[in-house]
């Protein structure tokens, strides 16, 4: 065989190599652009059969609620510190709760974890673990007003 002979073969052979790895990468590209094209079909199926709802309409189908008073969002406040008894206490006279009036209320309710005023102090919500009944709540009615809140 000479050098020229050679040189042909080398190149037929590398021709044939290339071809068969030719076929390989678009038959490999065919298969990869089929199955973008399969993915993307399948994902626009599923929009259609369930539509998604627009933002006007959801905003339609969900009930407005109200505002919260000053004294619900304070009530709401203790209800959620988890607490199983919640007591709302006023004066009799309707007048706002003073220094003295909070001195009693720790002295003679010392369980109340957390005390929550309204803005014009009028009222004070109590929230506690411990049945203020087993305690001094009829001591704490012989002044104030006491609501039990617990079950509303």
């Amino acid at each position: 065989m000479t050098l020229s002979q050679a040189g042909t073969t080398f190149r037929s052979a590398a021709k044939r190599v290339l071809m068969r790895k030719k076929g390989k990468t678009l038959s490999t590209l065919f298969y990869f652009a089929l199955a973008v094209i399969a993915v993307g079909c399948t994902g626009s199926n599923s929009n259609s059969a369930s539509p998604q709802a627009s933002p006007s309409t959801r905003a339609q189908s969900s009930p407005q609620s109200s505002p919260l008073s000053e004294f619900e969002s304070r009530l709401r406040y203790v209800r959620n510190g988890g607490f199983t008894y919640i007591w709302v206490v006023s004066r009799k006279d309707s007048k706002p709760l003073d220094k003295d009036d909070g001195d009693y209320l720790r002295k003679n309710a010392p369980q109340v974890v957390d005390w929550v005023g309204t803005d014009d102090h009028t009222r004070f919500i109590a929230g506690t673990n411990f049945d203020l009944e087993k305690g001094n709540l009829e001591l704490l009615k012989k002044r104030f007003v006491v609501e039990d809140y617990s079950a509303k």
